[in-house]
């Protein structure tokens, strides 16, 4: 069998590892579980793939991101690894015959819905399969504090129950101590080696400001730094990813909205375009990001507040992932914070969301520890009085992730915030 290392050059090209990936790989080669929290762009997916292809058998990979599935797929066959994917998206025949390949060990790699796998039929995922592994991406939905919960996921301790003697590597890029506790208690990964990566992004450069006319502002920021780059610009409101995409549109950048309400296929086309194209400007709301794998995105821009911290720091993490210089630059009013309090206030509708309101404003009280970043614990209190959120914010990105200069600006370049 091929080492890790002949897997990574030979498949991948890449010459070498980044800390702590051989590590990771050993352990789930060796048939052991692990709970991976790693930065985005950290390479995290290579600490499942690499394993899927060195055991015998079909990597399974449990991710939400159906929309995604099919470029991971095509990713992965372009390097000649046997992959395929399980989702809605599939009529009822093709999806039968991924599951007959997988049953007939034809498969390297399969990416399936949560949901698939939780029903009556598993997918075709059974023990008389060639399992290599189980992969959980995004292990934070598991998580009922979480700002991505999947309710589905609850139920992915099925996997140890039914197949105890296939290892399991659960990952994500954001989760909090607490987080992490609930995720190995709910996969039953408790006594799995647990990796915690440093968030320290040296390559981005995190600006924060005064809204006092966003338009210009973002266009004056665009025109001088980044006139045909790709990046993300961040609103809050559907109506506002629109207009401001279609202004952007004037003023002769290739720009793109997206968000949750535009028809399924308009968005699946935006998607892929951003994905493909270069110098394209995805105009969204937070509907737009998770597991977006795109290296050369040199900004992401804020036009409003993000709900919370973890947010932001999930967000501004999709740029700059091939670890050239990148810029996260947002600016803020006094509009951004009522329009905020007011979306809190929405969704505490029900009893549970009360009830879990209440146990998140109770650890909030408490004091922020070690810089620990992102920190949904700390998020809402950050929110609720601004101008402690962004004294905080720079100490925590000053400890963390490298607020002020990244170490490529050329000489004389604007820096707000603290050398490192």
């Amino acid at each position: 069998m091929p080492t890790a290392l002949d897997i990574l050059q030979q498949t991948f090209g890449y010459p070498s590892f980044r800390e702590p990936q051989e590590t990771i790989i050993q352990t789930v080669i060796d048939g052991g579980d692990a709970l991976v929290l790693m930065p985005t762009g950290g390479g995290k997916s290579l600490c499942y793939q690499i394993p899927a292809l060195a055991r015998p058998g079909c990597g399974i990979v449990i991710s939400p991101l159906i929309a995604l599935m099919q470029d991971q797929v095509n990713a992965m066959r372009e390097l000649g690894v046997r992959a395929s994917f399980l989702n809605s998206t599939l009529d009822a025949a093709t999806a039968a015959d991924v599951e007959r390949a997988l049953i007939q060990g034809e498969l390297d790699l399969l990416y399936i819905a949560p949901e698939r796998l939780t029903q009556s039929s598993n997918a075709g995922v059974t023990p008389a399969c060639q399992i290599a592994l189980f992969a959980i991406d995004e292990a934070h939905c598991v998580s009922q504090w979480g700002h991505d919960f999947r309710a589905d996921y609850l139920q992915l301790s099925l996997l140890h129950e039914q197949f105890p003697a296939i290892p399991r590597i659960a990952l994500t890029a954001t989760a909090d101590e607490q987080t992490r506790l609930e995720i190995a208690a709910r996969l039953q990964l408790t006594d799995a080696a647990h990796f915690v990566v440093g968030f320290d992004r040296p390559n981005i450069r995190y600006r924060i400001g005064l809204k006092h006319n966003a338009r210009q502002q973002l266009l004056a920021f665009l025109k001088a730094e980044h006139p045909q780059d790709a990046g993300i610009v961040y609103c809050l409101s559907r109506k506002k990813t629109e207009e401001t995409a279609s202004w952007l549109a004037t003023q002769g950048f290739t720009a793109l909205p997206y968000h949750a309400g535009l028809p399924a296929e308009e968005r699946a086309a935006h998607q892929a375009r951003f994905l493909r194209e270069e110098a394209v400007v995805m105009v969204a709301t937070i509907a737009f990001g998770m597991g977006i794998d795109k290296p050369d995105v040199r900004f992401v821009a804020h036009l409003d507040l993000p709900k919370t911290i973890e947010s932001y720091y999930q967000e501004t993490g999709r740029a700059g992932r091939d670890g050239a210089p990148a810029n996260a630059w947002m600016i803020y009013g006094l509009q951004d914070v009522i329009k905020l309090r007011q979306m809190m206030q929405g969704s505490q509708g029900s009893e549970q969301h009360k009830r879990i309101e209440q146990h998140r404003l109770k650890r909030d009280a408490g004091p922020v520890r070690d810089h620990q970043l992102p920190a949904p614990s700390v998020a809402r209190l950050f929110w609720r009085d601004l101008p402690r959120a962004l004294r905080q914010l720079r100490q925590l990105f000053g400890a963390r992730a490298n607020l002020g200069c990244h170490r490529s600006l050329p000489h004389g370049a604007e820096c707000r915030g603290p050398h490192r």
